[in-house]
Parts: C-alpha cells; structure tokens; sequence
C-alpha cells in the first residue's frame, strides 16, 4: 500500500455528495484526480517545451496526434464510424 497522508480539503457540497452516492472511498476519488490533474500539467509542460525546442506543431502533427488519442476522424474533425 502507497503512502498516504491525511489533508483536509474544502468542496462544494455538491461536488461532495455525488460521489459519496457511487462510492465509500471519496478519498480514491479526489486522489484520482489530482494524480490525472498532475499527469496533464506534466503532459503540457513537455509539450510546450518541445514547441520552444523545436517549433510549433504542424498541422500534420496536430491530426496524427489527434487520431493516436481519439481515434480514425473524418475530414470535418468529427470521429468516423468504424
């Protein structure tokens, strides 16, 4: 079992007492998120970094990522049925 330590957090009720409905384990849940909230600032981090390195993304590279991550699009950007 990871390290953990206890913290308090103050949310809105409401972004409280929909998990609570689905789970006993609301502190899973916030670390989830926080874990995925982290993974994105890395994620945009390199990205940046590798834009200052190398240059803005091309076209091309924007529409091989976006195929990579969601999948075949059509020419419209929208996801094309397989």
């Amino acid at each position: 079992m990871a390290d953990t330590t206890r913290i308090t957090v103050t949310l809105p009720t409401e972004q409280v007492a929909e998990p609570r409905k689905l789970t006993d384990n609301v502190s899973g849940d916030v670390a989830e998120a926080v874990a995925r909230q982290l993974r994105h600032q890395l994620l945009g981090a390199d990205l940046l970094r590798h834009q200052e390195e190398n240059g803005a993304f091309s076209e091309e590279e924007l529409a091989e990522a976006r195929s990579r991550i969601f999948g075949a699009t059509d020419a419209d950007g929208s996801a094309s049925a397989a």
